[in-house]
């Protein structure tokens, strides 16, 4: 097949998704990245439809919520979630959970529909179209020249929990597709390609993106190096705490490489002034007010919660404000032999991608760490606050003597942002996996009633 014939686009718009509107309406609230688990899908309809090769269709569906509204969403932004669906007459049966259902009217009628990115013959034509930059309909495949992508890669998909979908190629590379759409460029795009021109290579480089152009602008996936032979620091610290084995070494290292990426940020990106408590107090109460009014059993707890973000008055501004990584805990961190790396720079994935874009306090990030090695040390019983608390003063001790400052001598500070991970989390695990709500909700008991 010719280049030209290869980036030729398909319209699908004669493929109407009513046909099989009703079965995705059942199969998205059971996929691990679909974010509105906690209201009813009240409609579903297509923002946009592309052929991306035979028998693959690439869809933006917008997923209208009754009941409780997002915090923070945009009219796109919330619900806009990115498939790419496989329709064949007799598909696979090594498919398996993929398959979403068989068609009974429409053109597709007698087909049956599967998540493509589970097939392995559609990984392998998505990877290809990346290695070719081009145009397909709405859709831009573009990519770093000075970097080449070999062809023959087998693909796997990764079955680990997550808001977004990874397929691994060979491993040498891994392309994160990215399922909750928002307009805009995706952080996971424009910073780890920022620290590359930095020269920081604790953040593996962009290698080739998808993007769209209709209804919106926005980065759909990215392609970068893939670290074999690596762990990450949530497995790791697991694997510790089973083995009763102290974690204060990775976690002290852990900090100083935390420091790294944040003066590489700062050299990257525009530095604001120091941070302004009154404006942070506010919008944390914000975000608890919308976490409570959406998650009910937080009620009880918010004048206590209050409390720590109204201490805020009396802080010290602390560091100037800054790009991030905006959503650090062990699950975003790899350890490939004595280095640490850093990765999944997309931001909390309930905030607004303009939010996730703009400058924050570097203290956001250590509290999302510091809360990570308490979601840890409860994942065995009985719970081990000791050896969290070990994990966080080396995390702290480490990230002072790279950065200069110590983080615990920001109390009120570092308090605030504590409890402002914690509400988030207690969204999050509310709208994607019930079954941890009671980890985050320790803490929240904990921030409000002691305040520590």
């Amino acid at each position: 097949m010719t280049r030209t014939a290869f980036l030729r686009p398909r319209s699908a718009a004669a493929e109407p998704m009513e046909s099989f509107a009703g079965l995705l309406r059942e199969w998205l609230p059971e996929q691990r990245w679909f974010a509105g688990k906690d209201r009813p899908v009240t409609d579903l309809h297509v923002l946009s439809m592309t052929e991306l090769f035979p028998g693959c269709l690439h869809l933006l569906v917008h997923a209208g919520h009754g009941g409780v509204p997002s915090p923070g969403n945009t009219p796109w932004a919330g619900d806009c979630y990115q498939l790419l669906l496989g329709v064949r007459e007799h598909p696979s049966p090594r498919l398996g959970r993929a398959v979403i259902g068989r068609v009974q009217d429409g053109p597709l009628a007698g087909r049956t529909v599967y998540d493509a990115l589970h097939d392995p013959r559609s990984a392998q034509l998505l990877l290809e179209r990346l290695r070719h930059p081009g145009v397909v309909g709405p859709l831009r495949f573009e990519g770093d020249a000075a970097r080449q992508v070999p062809t023959g890669l087998v693909p796997r998909l990764l079955d680990a929990e997550q808001s977004n979908s990874s397929l691994v190629y060979g491993d040498e590379f891994i392309l994160k597709v990215f399922r909750r759409i928002q307009p805009g460029v995706n952080p996971d795009l424009e910073v780890p390609g920022a620290l590359a021109r930095q020269g920081c290579h604790r953040v593996p480089a962009p290698v080739a993106w998808l993007r769209t152009t209709h209804p919106f602008k926005a980065t759909l996936g990215v392609l970068q190096p893939f670290l074999r032979d690596a762990s990450d620091g949530w497995t790791l610290a697991l694997a510790a705490l089973a083995a009763g084995d102290d974690f204060t070494a990775q976690s002290h290292a852990l900090g100083r490489v935390t420091a790294d990426v944040h003066l590489a940020l700062g050299a990257a990106f525009p530095v604001g002034g120091p941070g302004g408590n009154g404006l942070t107090a506010e919008g944390m109460t914000e975000h608890l007010t919308a976490a409570a009014h959406s998650v009910p059993v937080l009620q009880p707890f918010v004048p206590g919660l209050k409390a720590a973000f109204s201490a805020l008055a009396t802080c010290d501004p602390g560091p100037p404000a800054q790009r991030i990584h905006g959503d650090l805990h062990l699950g975003q961190v790899l350890r490939a032999g004595r280095d640490w790396f850093v990765i999944d720079f997309e931001g909390e994935p309930s905030r607004p991608l303009s939010e996730r874009r703009s400058a924050h306090s570097p203290l956001r990030d250590i509290a999302g760490m510091l809360r990570s090695f308490d979601y840890a040390a409860r994942q065995r019983r009985p719970w081990r606050p000791e050896w969290a608390r070990r994990c966080r003063e080396a995390y702290c001790a480490g990230y002072a003597a790279r950065a200069g400052w110590d983080p615990r001598k920001k109390h009120g500070l570092l308090r605030a942002y504590e409890t402002d991970r914690a509400v988030y989390e207690v969204l999050y695990e509310a709208r994607h996996r019930p079954d941890w709500l009671p980890v985050p909700m320790a803490a929240i008991e904990r921030l409000a009633v002691r305040g520590d």
